[in-house]
């Protein structure tokens, strides 16, 4: 791909990972920060201005700048993502009849869990230093 349709596709990306993140911040079940660090990844590869907004965000920015300089997870986060893991896991047993659907969504859902666990809490380097 030549470097102008990459730059392209980097931007309507990292466009559409922001929409998905304000549709984040109206629905309570959709997460914001994740899909905002995936727009920063995205615009950093061709849209450096987006990429300094995200960074200097006056909301999230210290969300997203420990999650790219150390890939730390605020301890408060943590618990609320497992809690709504287990809330998503109690609907779906009950709504799903399927075993296997639901071992597979179960092992799936602890393997995220551990996975979200184990990330380092952030550090007073990760506020901003602009």
């Amino acid at each position: 791909m030549s470097l102008r349709i990459t730059k392209l596709f980097c931007r309507i990306l990292a466009l559409l990972l922001i929409l998905l993140a304000i549709i984040g911040v109206i629905l309570p079940v959709v997460p914001t920060v994740p899909f905002l660090i995936a727009a920063l990844w995205a615009s950093s590869k061709g849209w450096p201005t987006l990429e300094h907004y995200l960074l200097n965000h006056s909301k999230y920015s210290d969300e997203i700048r420990a999650w790219r300089d150390s890939g730390a997870i605020k301890y408060r986060t943590k618990v609320i993502a497992i809690a709504m893991m287990i809330m998503s896991y109690a609907t779906l047993f009950i709504v799903v009849v399927d075993i296997t659907l639901r071992v597979i969504i179960g092992i799936i859902l602890i393997i995220v869990g551990l996975w979200l666990v184990t990330r380092p809490k952030p550090t007073k380097d990760n506020k901003k230093t602009l």
